[in-house]
């Protein structure tokens, strides 16, 4: 499904990215894991056209979408969920969820409001809410809420549990888990790389903006030191 070939970006003089490959086939999850200032982040920015890229491919379903903008990328199929959630504050949690809704980019209709607040009953209790209102938990079944209405193909999580109380967290993860039930691929970014790789199917680990690991979560599990060492853990 989506396809990353050797990518390199820079921001200013910095090269973070220094040749990433990375695979997700469709109907997976994967795991990208790594320390802070790895390149986690800088890649979903540049595959979805947030940041530049300076050399490599990009790939969606066989066409080059490299440096395509984040609008295009969105209408293509790929629901994305930022790191500190990204959600219109002076929005209602109503106008925040409907305002993205649509369908699939083959027309689905999979998800509507109804089962967005289905799958997260402390939305329904806070339709007329702003999203200011809200607490950290809250904000991010809304921000998850929201992408799922896009009827995605790919949804990126961004660190979808920093912050938040272990409750939330379990409740953050079992949603996930009924996501990838649904057929959706995932690709999770997550501090708690052990939960990641029991989320997923296939992951990857960046190191220095290189892809140093990459196999079945299962192949990871079984290289407790390698991995260890990699993620700093």
């Amino acid at each position: 499904m989506l396809q990353i070939e050797d990518l390199h970006t820079y921001y200013g003089d910095s090269h973070t990215l220094r040749g990433v490959a990375l695979r997700i086939p469709e109907r997976t999850a994967v795991g990208l894991l790594g320390r802070n200032g790895m390149g986690k982040t800088t890649l979903i920015r540049s595959l979805m056209g947030y940041v530049r890229v300076a050399r490599g491919r990009v790939r969606w379903r066989g066409q080059d979408t490299t440096n395509a903008t984040p609008e295009h990328m969105a209408r293509l199929g790929i629901g994305y969920v930022p790191e500190g959630r990204g959600i219109f504050p002076n929005l209602s949690v109503r106008e925040n969820l409907i305002m993205t809704a649509r369908a699939g980019a083959d027309g689905r209709r999979d998800w509507s409001l109804e089962r967005v607040l289905e799958t997260f009953p402390r939305l329904t209790e806070r339709l007329n809410h702003g999203g200011q209102q809200l607490s950290g938990g809250e904000q991010q079944m809304l921000s998850i809420g929201r992408a799922l209405l896009t009827n995605p193909d790919l949804l990126i999580l961004d660190e979808a549990t920093e912050g938040l109380a272990p409750l939330v967290v379990d409740e953050i993860w079992r949603v996930i888990g009924e996501i990838r039930a649904t057929g959706i691929s995932t690709l999770i970014v997550d501090r708690s790389y052990r939960t990641v790789l029991a989320q997923t199917d296939r992951a990857a680990v960046l190191e220095k903006g290189l892809t140093v690991m990459e196999g079945t979560s299962k192949d990871l599990t079984d290289q407790p030191e390698e991995l260890s060492r990699r993620l700093g853990v």
